[in-house]
């Protein structure tokens, strides 16, 4: 007997779709006071800016920040009272992506990073997968950034893979900048794609350099879906905004028509 939904037409069940995705499946900063928040991500990012770097702390900073329960531990017998998370940040780079990017500075990090911070320098990206994979290990850390250059055949979607397996069973946060590489294969749970983009005139000198702004794209996520995205930071907390709300709205509905047709294919 055939199902319900099976006689309704297919533009019924795409605006559905599209009504769904948007309420629920769309990214924004603060998922991760809902226990949304992925623990592996990756932001590719050329090596000509700092782009990268700075997107990828503005998101850890977010999901940190956002965590359930005080300080941002997620610890389920912390009370109202608990006191700030004091855990120190892991940054692991290797020696090729110093030299693109340079090492962090510590007195231009965030004043919650700036007496916390591990720095790691690794000679390979092996040497550097396996710093990173000890650090999402140790619960006594906050969460770990990493910087690789190209696409290091160590990183493969094996390696990346233990990675995503690591962080989610202990519970760190990984976010891993790949500087002037290819997009491959990998397991992470959110993709991005930054760039640097033009900042707001500061109210009170246009001539002034103004906040950094980045221009994200989502380009694979598990249980969002993609889309493109003005970041920057105000006021301590990350903020969103779409450049374009036309060609967001366009990936919603290709990404759900997408769903309706694979679930069509499937009854038939």
């Amino acid at each position: 007997m055939p199902s319900a939904t099976a006689s309704l037409p297919l533009a019924s069940l795409v605006d559905a779709g599209t009504i769904a995705a948007r309420a629920s499946s769309r990214w924004r900063p603060g998922l991760a006071a809902a226990g949304k928040a992925a623990l592996h991500s990756e932001v590719f990012a050329s090596p000509n800016e700092a782009a990268g770097a700075g997107a990828a702390l503005a998101l850890a900073l977010d999901d940190w920040r956002n965590l359930p329960h005080a300080g941002g531990r997620g610890d389920a017998h912390a009370g109202t009272h608990a006191e700030p998370d004091a855990r120190p940040v892991l940054w692991v780079q290797t020696r090729d992506a110093a030299r693109l990017s340079g090492r962090p500075y510590r007195a231009g990090l965030p004043k919650e990073m700036r007496d916390r911070l591990i720095h790691v320098l690794a000679d390979t990206a092996q040497d550097a997968l396996f710093a990173l994979e000890e650090g999402v290990r140790c619960r006594d850390i906050a969460w770990v950034m990493g910087e690789i250059a190209g696409n290091p055949k160590a990183l493969d979607f094996t390696a990346s893979r233990r990675l995503t397996l690591a962080s989610e069973k202990y519970s760190v946060p990984l976010f891993l900048v790949r500087l002037d590489a290819a997009r491959d294969l990998s397991s992470a749970r959110m993709r991005w794609d930054v760039s640097s983009a033009a900042s707001d005139a500061p109210r009170w000198n246009a001539h002034a350099p103004g906040a950094p702004v980045w221009r994200a794209e989502l380009f694979r996520a598990r249980g969002h879906v993609p889309g493109e995205w003005l970041l920057q930071e105000q006021g301590g907390a990350l903020k969103a905004r779409r450049e374009r709300e036309a060609d967001n709205d366009i990936g919603a509905l290709n990404w759900t028509a997408g769903l309706q047709r694979r679930r069509l294919s499937q009854q038939a």
